[in-house]
């Protein structure tokens, strides 16, 4: 139990063991992020409440570790965090803080809920190929892919990198079974990139006026 945690609200998901970039700019994260800094360089990232910002309790979220703080000229602030432990949210808390706080409890998936071998194998090599597509949708430049052997950090990674929407990801936070979480990506996957496909074939086309040439503008006194 952590008995009081600085709350972040924010429309995107942390998955335990990946990095976020995050851009801190409102005057009261400022000091939640000078106050992380000056204590463990901990804070929990979950999403906004249902009636506002303030999160709600019983909400899930995800411990984020302060790894990279580039500090702007005017006070704001780059910085890139790394996922720690799920928690759950029990109660906001009353601070002087300009920042929400909360009780949370964290937890981990449940014992005995890891996927055969195979399912495991299966993701990565549906993760792979999905994340190869998203490569060549955004003019990437190869890279040397580096995911974790186990189905539970595999399962974090893949969800972390599937580009869909912040609720989907959310449910995949607050799973735990991996089993479950490796199957849901296993439907996931495949209808997304089914989706990058279609467009990097629009991708292409654009690159070259859909005519198989280069594209090369206006015709002459058009």
């Amino acid at each position: 139990m952590l008995p009081r945690l600085p709350l972040f609200p924010l429309s995107v998901v942390l998955f335990p063991g990946t990095t976020l970039p995050l851009h801190i700019f409102e005057p009261r994260y400022r000091r939640m992020l000078a106050d992380c800094l000056d204590g463990d360089r901990r804070f929990g990232l979950t999403a906004p409440g249902s009636s506002g910002e303030a999160p709600d309790p019983g909400s899930v979220g995800c411990i984020a570790e302060v790894r990279v703080n580039q500090e702007l000229p005017d006070g704001r602030s780059n910085i890139v965090v790394l996922g720690g432990m799920r928690f759950v949210i029990g109660r906001i808390l009353p601070d002087p803080v300009p920042y929400y706080v909360g009780a949370v409890e964290t937890f981990d998936d449940e014992a005995g809920t890891a996927p055969p071998d195979e399912r495991t194998a299966r993701l990565r090599e549906v993760f792979l190929q999905y994340r190869e597509l998203l490569r060549h949708l955004n003019d990437l430049e190869p890279e040397e892919a580096e995911l974790p052997a186990d189905a539970l950090g595999l399962s974090f990674h893949a969800a972390a990198g599937a580009e869909c929407d912040a609720a989907i990801k959310q449910r995949l936070l607050a799973e735990r079974s991996t089993a479950v979480r490796v199957e849901s990506l296993l439907l996931l996957l495949p209808v997304l990139a089914s989706a990058a496909e279609k467009a990097l074939d629009v991708h292409r086309r654009a690159h070259t006026n859909g005519k198989g040439g280069v594209h090369t503008g206006l015709a002459a006194g058009s």
